[in-house]
């Protein structure tokens, strides 16, 4: 697949899980409405072995594409979690199985929090993705503002420490106010 020159390393990984958003939505969408209740499960436990498939096709899928720098761990998570839910799924096929719809049903609270760990893994990949690109846009450089409120902060402490120590009631008080005005600098 040829990329444009203008196209930059986060733009290639969006467009390669541009796909696997799409199907995956609808599997997951299939799999919670298998585990909507415990008739739902047994009338859909068919679909399980499919399903699961698409799970593992995504995990493969996803080992496959190389995260943008920054994006490691979110990537990382999103294939733990794709893992998570597989696994969750071929549990509740097994004991559908082999034990019967109220029998899974007691493993449908797990396999559904290992579904919505898959959504919570999108959303940290994607809000990841969104953060980077804004850190991107920012200039670099020294946060001022925050530094100043540490020095706030340090000379506060070191006055209301000497204030307490002296009993001298107007350098603890100052003292407070510093660490007071550290608050007010860091959040302009």
């Amino acid at each position: 697949m040829g990329y444009g020159a203008g196209t930059t390393e986060r733009e290639r990984y969006a467009s390669a899980l541009a796909g696997l958003w799409e199907s995956l939505s609808s599997t997951l969408a299939r799999l919670e409405g298998v585990a909507a209740d415990v008739h739902a499960l047994d009338d859909g436990g068919g679909q399980l072995p499919l399903l699961q498939n698409r799970l593992h096709w995504a995990g493969e899928l996803v080992a496959g594409i190389e995260p943008p720098a920054g994006g490691e761990r979110a990537h990382a998570q999103l294939a733990l979690a794709l893992e998570y839910a597989r696994d969750a799924t071929g549990e509740v096929r097994e004991a559908l199985e082999v034990e019967g719809a109220r029998a899974a049903w007691l493993r449908v609270h797990e396999w559904r929090g290992a579904l919505f760990t898959v959504r919570l893994a999108r959303h940290r990949l994607e809000s990841g993705t969104h953060a980077a690109a804004r850190a991107a846009a920012e200039p670099s450089g020294i946060d001022w503002s925050a530094a100043l409120a540490t020095a706030l902060v340090l000379a506060g402490t070191v006055a209301f420490t000497a204030g307490a120590v002296a009993t001298l009631w107007p350098v603890w008080a100052l003292g407070l106010g510093l660490v007071a005005a550290s608050f007010l600098v860091f959040e302009l």
